[in-house]
């Protein structure tokens, strides 16, 4: 039986992120992302919340940590893993952790994030999506 392990978030910075090194010189960049649960009404009309925390690795980290601001919208893609650990009231805590694949950034902070699919693919940092004319298709 084959296993496959895939998120896909759409939602928004919670603070800036912050670059560190490993012990080994790879650089991370650790960044907080809000996703609203459509599932979870509050009776205020508003959504709940749930976080996510994201590592993104090497290069990729290091050209995004600018754009990783605090309110900024984000398409995070990857790998989803459940971090267990206890916090300072010896309670038992759950985090839901992404490593990433790729991170694009589809809005800054203060900005509605309507903008067209050409200017999300402009900061697409692995310049993973190709530039694709409707004419070029073949069907």
């Amino acid at each position: 039986m084959a296993n496959y392990n895939k998120i896909i978030l759409v939602g928004r910075v919670g603070r800036d992120a912050v670059l560190r090194a490993t012990p080994k010189g790879l650089q991370v960049a650790d960044v907080n992302v809000a996703v609203n649960d459509l599932a979870k009404k509050k009776p205020d009309g508003s959504f709940e919340t749930e976080w996510y925390r994201v590592s993104v690795f090497g290069e990729q980290a290091e050209r995004l940590v600018p754009k990783l601001l605090k309110g900024a919208l984000v398409l995070v893609e990857g790998r989803l893993s459940i971090r267990t650990y206890v916090d300072k009231n010896q309670q038992h805590r759950y985090s839901p952790d992404v490593s990433n694949s790729r991170v694009v950034v589809l809005a800054q902070p203060g900005s509605s994030g309507t903008g067209s699919q050409r200017e999300a693919v402009a900061y697409d940092e692995l310049e993973q999506t190709p530039d694709i004319n409707a004419d070029d298709i073949p069907f």
